[in-house]
This record gives structure tokens, sequence and C-alpha cells, in this order.
């Protein structure tokens, strides 16, 4: 009967054996552990926060340009990128096959103008957007903060307007209260309307905020002067606002020669410049993490060897190479890194569940165009932050370790 012989990986064993022992908990190799530990946690956490926040506040704000505006908007080229609308051509506009498109969600028409809101408190500029009834008012509801969302029919005119929380707190105005709006077109006396405000909404983004009002698509046609299925405008809603760059053009080809598209990221272009400044930071602060990490650990290293002197003698003396000597103690390194890996994932990821589900820090939406930190966790992020601090530290290992080669057994012995 034939014996199977198991090789034994000799590096590893050992590492195990050391890492494991209990002879560890009464000397040096406690503190150093236990910083080792401290410091790869620290690096997790902050990493993980870091990246999840980033990555959430940019898609936060992208996805709240995209849902008030639409992610693509078909415009005329007569506009020239006014706030009062222009007549979109039908020529060439190919709207059906724009709908069908696998990545568009939905679409809707609108009409613009310019005007001015006035009562006894104060006035405000605004830009009325009048909606139709194809209005995606399940994906503006997000915005609501008091009241509804008017009621579009396209019979008659509705005279129930949303206007921003903003608009609303300069102006005095709630919901159920009425306000006058005076528009004009060119050398035309001013047209007045009287408006209800049925809802109040908010985006945090103060561009959006401080100007547009929602309301029926009949008045602002009436304004601009047009007739029967004459648009302004038409928003396109993607089913994936990562798939925004790569959709455009395609719609672009659809919209007719005498149209153009608008993607929400071009918009606001002071906005994606903020945004551009996440990528950046994210960067930087990883990388101030990962230097912390590699200096704790080779620290921890170097003092595992020093004190483990007499031991890397003894291996030496019984034939350890010292390539076998410094796998050992860089695997003993990392085996100390895996607590920490563990225990700093299981902190950051419930901080940043508690903030997604609860939201307990709070930004100015002046500045940050946010009014919640919001968090993005992804598994991939979660775990090329694990791995990547674990390999960064393998290698950075290397080096320091290579101070083993320069132990003679014989004088360790000597000195023993």
């Amino acid at each position: 009967m034939a014996l199977k012989v198991t090789r034994l990986n000799f590096p590893l064993y050992f590492s195990k054996k050391i890492a494991f022992s209990k002879d560890n908990k009464n000397n040096l190799s406690r503190i150093i552990v236990f910083i080792g530990r401290l410091s790869v946690a620290l690096g997790v956490i902050v990493s993980l926060i870091t990246v999840s926040t980033g990555v959430g506040s940019k898609k936060a704000i992208k996805e709240r340009m995209a849902d008030f505006s639409g992610h693509i908007s078909i415009k005329s080229k007569q506009s020239n990128n006014s706030y009062n609308s222009s007549v979109v051509s039908n020529d060439g506009l190919q709207l059906k096959k724009i709908q069908a498109l696998p990545d568009v969600a939905s679409t809707q028409k609108y009409v613009s103008v310019s005007g001015i809101l006035r009562n006894e408190h104060n006035f405000a500029g605004i830009i009325y957007k009048g909606v139709g009834k194809d209005f995606d008012a399940a994906r503006f509801k997000k915005f609501l903060v008091a009241g509804t969302v008017p009621k579009i029919t396209e019979v008659g005119y509705n005279n129930g307007v949303c206007i921003s929380k903003k608009i609303a707190q300069d102006l005095h105005l709630n919901v159920k209260d009425s306000i006058v709006a005076i528009f004009s077109k060119g050398n035309q006396s001013p047209l007045y309307r009287k408006f209800e405000v049925v809802g109040i909404y908010k985006t945090d983004i103060k561009m959006i905020d401080d100007l547009f009002i929602i309301g029926d698509i009949n008045h602002a046609k009436k304004i601009q002067g047009m007739t029967g299925s004459e648009v302004g405008g038409i928003d396109v809603f993607l089913k994936n606002i990562n798939n925004i760059d790569n959709d455009a053009p395609i719609i672009d080809k659809l919209a007719g020669y005498k149209n153009y598209t608008v993607k929400a990221t071009d918009a606001y272009p002071q906005i994606m410049d903020f945004i551009a400044i996440f990528d950046t930071n994210i960067a930087l602060i990883i990388i101030i993490m990962l230097i912390v990490v590699v200096i704790n650990i080779v620290m921890v290293l170097l003092i595992l060897i020093i004190e483990r002197t007499n031991s890397i003698g003894m291996l030496k003396t019984l034939g350890a190479t010292n390539g076998q000597i410094r796998t050992i103690f860089i695997n003993y390194t990392l085996m100390i890194m895996v607590p920490g890996l563990i225990f700093g994932n299981l902190i950051g990821i419930g901080f940043l569940l508690i903030q997604k589900y609860f939201g307990l820090i709070k930004l100015n939406p002046e500045n940050y165009y946010l009014s919640v930190v919001p968090v993005d966790l992804n598994l991939l992020y979660i775990f090329a932050i694990s791995v990547g601090i674990l390999i960064v530290s393998a290698v950075s290992l290397i080096l320091p370790s290579y101070l083993i080669s320069k132990i003679s057994p014989v004088k360790v012995l000597k000195y023993n």
C-alpha cells in the first residue's frame, strides 16, 4: 500500500504558529500588533467613507439634475440657449425611435418661458416650465416637500403650479396661496396670469430652485404663440445616468437637423466642475491613508524582526533560507492585518448604513447642492479597498524584510 505524502508549506505553517501563539500576549508584540491593526482599521474606515460618500454625492447630484430636466433635452436650434422656448422642428425628428431605444425610460414635452412672480411681499424672476399630460409626475414626486404635482390634462388651462421652496420662502407663499405672474414677449404688452400654488419642491440645486416653477403647458404655449402640437422641447429620461454619454450621440442623430440635444451634465457646467473635484479628493485621501497604513505595517514588521532575532537565528541554524524566513514574517504581518480589515469594514459599513437610512450628517445645499450626505454602498468598492490595502502592504513589506538576511545565526547564538 502506497503512502500519500503531503508536502508542508513551511513558511505558511510557521507564520500561523507564531501569529496565533499565546506567547504574544505578554510581550512587546501585543502592543505592536494592536497598533498595526488599529492603523489598518482606520485606513479601511476612512477609505470606505471617502469612496462611498464621494461616489454617492456625484451620483446624487447628477441624478437630481437629470430627474428634474431630463437626462437629455431636445431643443430647437433657434432657441440659442434661451429660457424662452422656440418651436421644436419635426423635420427629421424621430421621436418614436427615440422612445424605442433600450436605454430610454420615458419622454416628456415642455414649453418654457421667462417671467416674474410678484406679490405684496417680494418679487422673483422665474422660468415657467409648462409640461403636458406625459409629465413624469412619479419621477418628480421625490422633490416634493409639500402639496402635490399639478394634474395636467391639456384640456383647457390648469392654474395650479409647483414652485420651489426657495421661491416660496422669498414670496411668503404656502400651498393653496395665489400668485400673479407677469410675462412679456418682444414688444407686446405684459401678460398677466394668476396661479394657485398646489405644490412646493426642493432639489437642493441652487440654479434650479432659484428659477423654475412647473405648470400647465397650455399657458406657456399661449404666451409663446404656439398652436396645435407645437412644443418648445422634449425631455428624454434614461434608465441609467451612466449611459448618458453613449446615448446622447444616438439621440442627437434622431432629433433632426434643425434641433440639437443638451445633456443634463452639460447644462450646468459649474456643478460638473464642482463634481470633478470629488475624484481628486477621493484619490488624495486614499493615497494618504495607504501611506499611513504602509508606514505602520512596515514598523510592525521591523519591530517583530528585532524582537524575534533569536528565532531567526535558530531557523537559519536549522537550515531555513533567508527567503523562507522573509516569507514567514511577511505572512505573519499580513495575518496581523486581517482582524483590522474585518473590524474596519464592520465599523465603516455600519456607519455608512446609519447615514444611508437615517441621514444624520447634513450639508448646506448652497455650497454642496445636497442637504444630506448621500451614500453609495457598492460591494466592489468594499472588496477593492480591502484587497488593495493587503496587496500594497504585501509589496511594501518585501524591501524591509531583507533585514533578515543581515542577521548572523552565529552572532545571535553567541550573545543569546
